[in-house]
């Protein structure tokens, strides 16, 4: 798997992925809504952390510095 995450990006999906958490333990989201945001939270930070997104591979997107 070839990194295609950059930095920039990286921060924005674990910010993202944040402020879903915040929203689900104050109270503001739940039910159906706060599980798909959950999961979409999830997805968003395990691809931040690996550095490395399928769906972006798929679309031939990097978002990565050229080396």
């Amino acid at each position: 798997m070839k990194k295609n995450i950059g930095t920039a990006d990286r921060w924005i999906r674990i910010i993202l992925a944040l402020i879903v958490l915040v929203l689900y333990l104050t109270g503001v989201i739940s039910g159906t809504l706060a599980v798909i945001l959950g999961i979409v939270a999830l997805l968003l930070f395990i691809t931040a952390l690996i550095g490395w997104c399928g769906l972006y591979t798929i679309l031939g997107i990097s978002t990565r510095k050229k080396e």
